[in-house]
């Protein structure tokens, strides 16, 4: 998936400049009791989502996703709590906002025409394409004129309205079915398991599901890039609206929007079936018997983050050894492995417990002005390349007029390293920097799969018909998040 890379700046001003010329009429300036007035009022922002990796899940017990994240920086900034409702599908999500009973949706949605006529959207945040969707050992058709079966799409969705241009205007034949119970991720998992033949789905889902489910295949894509937003209802919009637009500014000026772009979509690109039925195939068969030694081990960071990081230096293999020397499960270095008292590097649990005390190490010697979310990547760059090569890349970023701490901007010049006009430039000189950025971009792709994969599979046994696992088709219960 490409997402559009936004001119941050200039959504910045023109978010100034509306919100300027909004204040003088809006009621949360004059102290009338609006709707941001009553929210504030209440102590509570309630915002209805979805549940997905991208945009709202529970994880151990902790909260995440791009728009969750969003939702809390929002809640701030107007100084409440947040309440959090999940809903089933998007169809729900309109009903809160249209029946009071939810602020805001949060929940990755596309702007559209038809919404716009009764909602107001926020501004966009990131974007996506729409793409048809089928399984890969299906025939693969090259058109929507050319579909072998029934497209199935959810209700609510931006969808319906892209199939009735394209009926309108290319295929009169076409015709689809509406999906009513469904979510986003619950109509991928459909098509998976041979229940639906084809469906439409927003590129980011798609991404993120397939490093789930690779047997998930793109036939083509339907639309260009559309900007993604939050929805306010259209009856009260003036003051939540303005503060939405300055909040946005805020998150624009301060580099934290593109730093959760980084986060949850800056590992997206080129899907490799074949890598990742081969991963979920020792997820399935290997990983149980290392589950544990990872557990024990991992310290300042999930565990699955270091399995996905041990299969990338040695797809699990204890004794994996590589031609300059490194061994093990985690292809430690002599030197290294000395320094961390490894003593036979062909030791599972030893070699695991070393890279993760090197991985440690590492993440403390890192300037203390890197964002605490953005420290492992930085660490694994400094765990392939070396943390002195990794400084070299920093200062490149500095010297080129961006930002040495966020980890978009130095990953980039990784890969300058290697051509001699950069690296002559730098105190440590020549490296395989484009060997370290992709290092890190697959152990971060391998965790995705991992973490999304297990949540799955625990959750499959007790999954009711027609139910992907993970996701209620009733409504959740309001979770508050405490500030």
């Amino acid at each position: 998936m490409k997402c559009i890379k936004f001119n941050y700046f200039f959504i910045g001003l023109v978010t100034l400049l509306l919100a300027s010329a909004l204040w003088p009429a809006i009621p949360w300036h004059t102290g009338k009791q609006d709707s941001l007035a009553q929210i504030q009022s209440r102590g509570v922002l309630r915002i209805s989502t979805l549940n997905s990796a991208l945009t709202y899940q529970q994880v151990k017990d902790q909260s995440q996703g791009m728009d969750y994240e969003l939702a809390k920086r929002f809640a701030d900034y107007l100084g409440v709590k947040l309440e959090v409702t999940v809903r089933p599908n998007i169809k729900s999500l309109f009903n809160d906002l249209s029946e009071q009973h939810s602020d805001l949706l949060a929940a990755g949605l596309n702007w559209d025409e038809h919404r716009a006529q009764e909602y107001v959207a926020g501004p966009a945040y990131y974007s996506t394409s729409q793409q048809l969707v089928y399984r890969v050992d299906k025939p693969r058709p090259k058109s929507l004129n050319n579909l072998q079966g029934t497209l199935s799409i959810l209700d609510g969705s931006t969808f319906a309205s892209t199939l009735e241009a394209e009926k309108a205007n290319r295929f009169p034949t076409l015709h689809w079915v509406t999906e009513r119970h469904l979510g986003p991720q619950q109509i991928l998992r459909e098509v998976v398991e041979g229940k639906i033949d084809y469906t439409i789905a927003d590129s980011a889902t798609v991404e993120m599901m397939q490093r789930i489910y690779p047997k998930l295949a793109v036939a083509f894509t339907v639309t260009q890039e559309q900007p993604v937003n939050w929805y306010i209802a259209g009856n009260k919009s003036d003051s939540l609206h303005a503060a939405m637009l300055d909040f946005f500014s805020q998150l624009n000026e301060q580099g934290t929007l593109a730093r959760l772009e980084e986060k949850y979509l800056g590992h997206s690109g080129h899907f490799d079936y074949v890598d990742t039925r081969s991963f979920l195939q020792a997820v399935d068969t290997r990983l149980p018997t290392l589950k544990p030694v990872f557990e024990k081990y991992a310290q300042n960071f999930d565990w699955q983050l270091l399995a996905a990081m041990a299969w990338q230096e040695s797809h699990w293999d204890p004794h994996a050894t590589s031609p300059t020397g490194v061994r093990g499960i985690m292809m430690l270095t002599k030197t290294t492995a000395s320094s961390l008292d490894v003593s036979n590097r062909l030791d599972t649990e030893e070699s695991i417990r070393g890279g993760s005390e090197y991985l440690q190490r590492l993440m403390q010697r890192l300037p203390s002005d890197i964002p605490k979310d953005e420290r492992v990547w930085f660490a694994l760059a400094a765990y392939n390349i070396g943390l002195a090569h990794l400084m070299d890349a920093r200062q490149l970023t500095v010297n080129q007029g961006a930002d040495p701490n966020s980890w978009s901007d130095v990953k980039v010049r990784l890969p300058l390293l290697s051509k001699k006009r950069y690296y002559s430039q730098t105190t440590y000189g020549y490296a395989r920097g484009q060997e370290a950025y992709d290092y890190v971009e697959k152990v971060r792709k391998y965790n995705l799969s991992l973490v999304g994969y297990l949540q799955e599979m625990e959750q499959l046994p007790l999954d009711p018909p027609h139910t992907p696992s993970g996701i209620s088709t009733t409504p959740v219960e309001p979770q508050l998040v405490m500030n």
